[in-house]
């Protein structure tokens, strides 16, 4: 690395997040389980598909992308009694041993001779229970780690990886699934959540004397919280919009691909690429948004998105739909690290997990609901329709919220206060 490159790094917003003496022991797990979950993303739809019966694909790949994402919202509804109090470190925890575990099962039974599409999809459902958790844990951990002015930074630099691996990730799954199909791939995928869960018991110190002293906090109080604080209300309902419209092309994109242009995985993972190049820019640029109104840059970007992902659905050429998805990459890249900031910053510190779980089961609602819609909606408009029509619905989601956004300034800059009122 040349002198000028490294002072670029250390003069960054990134480096004292990188140089942290505990967050940096946790970094490379969350990296690798990354790679894991953009491994996953296409060895998913694309098993799903291999077992699912030809008649039913549509309906099969809609449930496996449900069974991976609703059940967080029921564990988010339902396990608070027993996970509230937990430190943010030992919630991401337990949900990646979960998953470790869970997910192991498919090679297992493939290897039996016992995996049906069924099964696959009652699998995924309890690898999910405790995504919700899982997300609120590592984002509170971060807040307990870094100082307010490091949020930013930090929640960018983990979604920066998060992002990183959907580009890096589906490739290297297509190409594990072009030798030994996507068994293989989900076994890794449990693998790196094996490694992620190590990371979490034996890099953070153990805390359990500080968890007790937390517990007690109702299960349905991070929704109180939300519902007392209008621009946390106004954030949760601006990111249910969004994954609930875009929950119908995340069904009908590899139907679309395998369908209607008749292409490999290796098409289907260029699409996931091109997200992800665009995501890894985006993520790279949010920590220098932190003087913008963020709110507002949210919205913006929720209409841009809705634009790129209508060109998708317009017929044009492989080459320009991939461009065209890239560019949704490039305007989603800020949106987790931004809303999450808001989040950390409006909410109290001692009902953050539940506030940001409550988030967790909200979005984990929203993407179902949206998948639900969309197998249908394939079998009768066609994928390549359902693409143009949650692009048109996300854009002008994206102008309403424009209009209608709350305050306006940075939730970094200003002193952020709260009327929260105790449990």
């Amino acid at each position: 690395m040349t002198s000028s490159a490294v002072r670029l790094l250390t003069r960054s917003p990134y480096w004292p997040v990188l140089t942290h003496p505990r967050l940096r022991r946790i970094l490379p797990g969350i990296g690798v389980s990354a790679l894991g979950g953009g491994m996953s993303s296409l060895a998913i739809s694309w098993l799903a598909i291999e077992l699912a019966p030809p008649e039913h694909r549509a309906l099969w790949v809609g449930a496996a992308i449900t069974a991976n994402t609703l059940p967080a919202a029921l564990g988010a509804l339902t396990l608070g009694r027993l996970l509230d109090g937990r430190r943010g470190a030992q919630l991401a925890g337990w949900d990646a041993g979960l998953r470790f575990m869970t997910l192991l099962l498919v090679p297992v039974l493939h290897a039996l001779g016992h995996l049906g599409i069924e099964t696959f999809v009652m699998i995924l459902a309890v690898s999910s229970l405790l995504g919700a958790w899982g997300k609120a844990g590592r984002y509170t951990m971060l807040s307990e780690m870094l100082d307010k002015e490091q949020r930013l930074a930090g929640n960018a630099l983990v979604n920066l990886m998060l992002e990183i691996s959907t580009v890096f990730g589906p490739l290297l799954a297509a190409l594990v699934i072009e030798r030994g199909g996507p068994v293989p791939v989900i076994g890794l995928v449990a693998l790196s959540w094996g490694i992620l869960a190590a990371s979490y018991r034996f890099a953070v110190p153990d805390e359990r004397q500080q968890a007790a002293a937390r517990t007690g906090v109702s299960r349905a109080h991070g929704l109180r919280v939300v519902a007392q604080e209008p621009r946390l209300l106004g954030l949760i309902l601006l990111s249910f919009g969004f994954f609930f419209f875009f929950g119908p092309a995340s069904v009908a994109l590899p139907l679309h691909v395998v369908d209607g242009l008749g292409a490999s995985s290796s098409t289907l993972a260029g699409y996931y690429t091109a997200f992800g190049v665009g995501a890894v820019l985006g993520a790279l640029l949010t920590a220098y948004l932190k003087r913008f109104p963020l709110v507002a840059a949210t919205s913006v970007s929720v209409v841009a998105f809705g634009g790129a992902l209508a060109v998708v659905g317009s017929g044009v050429p492989v080459v320009v739909s991939w461009v065209a998805f890239g560019l949704c990459g490039l305007f989603w890249g800020p949106f987790p690290s931004t809303t999450t900031v808001l989040f950390q910053d409006l909410t109290p510190p001692e009902h953050l997990p539940q506030v940001l779980a409550a988030r967790g089961a909200a979005m984990s609602v929203a993407t179902p609901l949206g998948a639900m819609l969309g197998a249908p909606l394939a079998l009768l408009l066609g994928p390549q329709a359902v693409l143009l029509a949650s692009g048109v619905c996300l854009a002008l989601l994206g102008l309403v919220l424009l209009a209608v956004r709350p305050g306006e300034r940075s939730p970094v800059d200003a002193d952020v206060t709260t009327n929260v009122s105790e449990a």
